[in-house]
């Protein structure tokens, strides 16, 4: 039994790191959680069979944090991202204003008019007084890169649905001022 646990056990905390760490929405983060408390109950299972004392300590809690980690990912937060889910849906049908999840903006697919990507949502900045959204800023390309692009697009740049972005016609991200990881505008000028 040892040595089946000593290949699940780091098998499946580093599928689980992954799942956690690529941060792909609630549901995938949930199924993350529950592959980590598999994997430390194999680390478990390690240590009763080897006699390691501190790594049986460590993972008992780490089983403990990882039930709350699904409880929280894929119990709670599964919950309000349906309840969110229905309000979109519900809001689809023409008689109330189209609405979309705020929480949901972040890793959101930005096309251009002809439906391919050209980036991903990477937050979104609103206005305290109003609550509108003042700007997005969107990572341009499909892929990670070591050396990311960023962009701030205004609200009139794009057309919000439930599943993408979509930029208007006139918007083209990579004609959009670059801007800085680390020091976003207050105010972004007119596009296009």
């Amino acid at each position: 039994m040892g040595e089946i646990a000593g290949w699940i056990a780091p098998i499946a905390t580093t599928i689980a790191a992954i799942m956690t760490a690529a941060n792909l929405g609630a549901r995938v983060t949930g199924w993350g959680f529950v592959i980590f408390a598999i994997g430390s109950v194999a680390w478990i299972a390690v240590a009763a069979t080897s006699g390691q004392t501190n790594l049986l300590l460590t993972n008992a809690f780490l089983t403990l944090v990882n039930v709350v980690g699904v409880w929280r990912w894929l119990g709670r937060r599964a919950a309000y991202d349906k309840g969110a889910r229905a309000a979109e849906l519900a809001s689809e049908s023409g008689a109330e204003p189209a609405l979309f999840q705020i929480g949901g903006l972040e890793g959101k697919e930005v096309t251009d008019s002809q439906g391919e990507t050209v980036g991903h949502v990477v937050d979104a900045m609103a206005e305290c007084e109003s609550g509108r959204i003042s700007y997005f800023v969107v990572r341009e390309g499909a892929q990670i890169r070591s050396k990311e692009r960023l962009h701030a697009l205004r609200w009139n740049d794009v057309k919000v649905d439930v599943e993408r972005i979509i930029l208007n016609g006139t918007a083209d991200l990579s004609e959009l001022p670059e801007i800085q990881p680390d020091a976003w505008p207050v105010r972004i000028g007119q596009a296009g």
